[in-house]
């Protein structure tokens, strides 16, 4: 029988809601890099994961992205996802 398709939301700190789905894969984290540009712009990325510890692997190389991409500075938040 098929997986039932469903609805993830994460809520970060500051109060962004992202939605995902309709979808059958158990993602459980939802991981946002916002990097500070030397102009002053920003940059977002984005992505789900289906473990903590996939997600924080992002991290390392967000380092990385920093340094080639010249970024001021970046933060990197990771919160879990609920069903919906």
């Amino acid at each position: 029988m098929a997986k039932k398709k469903q609805y993830l939301t994460a809520t970060l700190p500051d109060g962004y809601v992202k939605t995902i789905g309709p979808t059958t894969t158990d993602f459980t984290h939802y991981w946002r890099i916002v990097a500070t540009l030397p102009g002053g712009g920003t940059e977002v990325f984005w992505g789900h994961t289906r473990s903590l510890a996939e997600a924080r692997r992002k991290q390392a190389a967000a380092a990385d992205a920093a340094r080639s991409r010249g970024w001021e500075h970046y933060r990197f938040e990771v919160v879990p996802v609920v069903r919906t």
